[in-house]
C-alpha cells in the first residue's frame, strides 16, 4: 500500500480529480448531476493499526509500502516491501495522533508492556473515547495485566490485550459514537476489531443523504442487506413503517440489536442470514424457524437498502434487487458498482448519484445511488 501523502492545501484538487473520474466512468448510464460530499482534508480517520517496530532500545509505529521489485528479473512479479516509519500520521484522528507518542512513552521502557508487541489498534470517536488495543507475539500474564491497567489509568482510555488464544479486556470491548444528523443525535456502539465506518465525518453525510433519498415512505418498509452494525438502520428506522435489516456476522447482528435499544427504535428486526439466503426466503425456498419468526408475507417492501462487500453484487443478487420498486445502493467500489448498474439499469434508472470521498488522498471513492423501477 501507500502512504497517503496528506497536503490540506490540495484537498480540492484531489477531489475535484475523483468528481472528474466518476462523471467520467459513470456518463454511459446518464445519471443526474453529481452531488459531491468532501472530507476534511486531515484527521478524519477514526480507527487506525500500525505495526510496532523494534531496533535495539527504540521503537515507533510503522507500515510498509509495497513495490514490484525491479531488481529480481528471474521473478518480476516479486513485491519489495519497504518500512515507513511514522512518528505522527495526519490522517488519523487527533486523538490517535496525540496518544501515538504518550504510548510508546509510556510502554518503552516498561518490559511487560513492551516484550514481543507487534501491533496497535486505535479506535476513536468524535465524542471522545478512545480504545486501545495491543497485540502479542506471546502469552499475556498477570504481570501485563498490572502494567496495563495502569497505562489505562495514564491515558485515560480503554485497553484490549491480544496474542494467541487470548483477548484480555481490562474495561470493555467497544466506544460509543454520537452522531449528530439533521439535528438529530444517533448512538453508535462500535465493537473493537469488527467494522465500522472509518470517516465519521463523512458517514454523518451518508446518513444525511440516504434519509434523504428515503424520505415519504412512511406507509411502507424497508429490507437492508449487508446491515454492519445498523449504521443505516438507526438512522432510516423513523422513515419507514417497517425495517427488516440482515447480516451474516454474529457480532455486527449483536451491536445492531443493542444500537437500535440504545436510540429507542422498536420498528426494526435484525436477522442472521446472508443476503443470498434472504433471497431464496422470499422466494419460498428457504424455511424454518428463523424464516418463520419474521413473517414475511407481513412486510410490504418498497425499499431496498444494499451496502455490499468491494466485491459488489453477483447476478442472483441483482436480479432479487429488481424486484423492488426503489434501490438504495452504497458502495466502496466504483467498479463493481459500475457492473452492477450495468444490470440494475435494465429495470431501474438512477435518480440520486453522490460521491462520498471517504478516503482524502487516495484513489478510493466512496458512492450513493438511489434507482427508482422505470414503470
Amino acid at each position: 500500500m501507500a502512504i497517503p501523502v496528506v497536503d490540506p492545501d490540495r484537498y480540492d484538487q484531489q477531489l475535484e480529480a475523483k468528481r472528474e473520474r466518476i462523471v467520467r466512468d459513470f456518463s454511459r448510464f446518464a445519471p443526474p448531476a453529481l452531488e459531491v460530499y468532501p472530507s476534511p482534508p486531515s484527521h478524519y480517520r477514526q480507527r487506525c493499526e500500525f505495526r510496532i517496530w523494534h531496533e535495539g532500545d527504540d521503537l515507533f509505529y510503522a507500515m510498509f509500502e509495497i513495490q514490484e521489485s525491479e531488481e529480481d528479473t528471474e521473478n518480476p512479479k516479486k513485491k519489495k516491501k519497504t518500512v515507513i516509519r511514522l512518528d505522527d500520521y495526519p490522517v488519523a484522528s487527533r486523538q490517535i495522533n496525540d496518544l501515538m507518542p504518550r504510548l510508546l512513552d509510556a510502554i518503552r521502557d516498561n518490559d511487560p508492556l513492551r516484550r514481543r508487541l507487534f501491533q496497535v489498534e486505535f479506535l476513536t470517536t468524535l465524542s471522545g473515547e478512545a480504545l486501545v488495543t495491543l497485540i502479542y507475539h506471546r502469552q499475556l500474564d498477570e504481570a501485563w495485566e498490572a502494567e496495563a491497567r495502569r497505562l489505562q489509568e495514564r491515558l485515560g482510555v480503554m485497553i484490549i490485550g491480544r496474542a494467541r488464544k487470548q483477548r484480555w479486556v481490562l474495561e470493555r470491548d467497544h466506544v460509543w459514537e454520537r452522531l449528530e444528523v439533521e439535528g438529530r443525535e444517533f448512538v453508535y456502539q462500535q465493537v473493537e476489531n469488527s467494522f465500522t465506518q472509518p470517516n465519521a465525518q463523512i458517514c454523518r453525510s451518508m446518513l444525511a443523504w440516504a434519509r434523504d433519498v428515503t424520505r415519504d415512505s412512511e406507509s411502507a418498509d424497508l429490507v437492508e442487506l449487508y446491515c454492519g452494525n445498523g449504521n443505516f438502520t438507526v438512522a432510516l428506522a423513523e422513515n419507514f413503517r417497517r425495517v427488516l435489516a440482515t447480516e451474516i456476522s454474529r457480532t455486527s447482528v449483536a451491536s445492531a440489536r443493542q444500537n437500535l435499544a440504545a436510540n429507542g427504535i422498536d420498528n426494526v428486526t435484525v436477522g442472521r442470514m446472508s443476503a443470498e439466503e434472504f433471497a431464496a426466503a422470499l422466494k419460498g425456498e428457504k424455511g424454518g424457524r428463523r424464516v418463520a419468526e419474521w413473517a414475511l408475507d407481513d412486510y410490504s417492501f418498497s425499499t431496498v437498502l444494499v451496502d455490499p462487500p468491494r466485491a459488489g453484487l453477483d447476478d442472483a443478487s441483482c436480479r432479487q434487487l429488481s424486484g423492488y420498486s426503489r434501490i438504495v445502493y452504497i458502495s466502496c467500489n466504483p467498479e463493481t458498482l459500475a457492473s452492477n448498474l450495468e444490470r440494475l439499469t435494465e429495470t431501474h434508472r438512477i435518480t440520486r448519484f453522490a460521491l462520498f470521498d471517504q478516503f482524502p488522498w487516495t484513489h478510493h471513492c466512496e458512492c450513493g445511488v438511489l434507482l427508482e423501477r422505470r414503470d
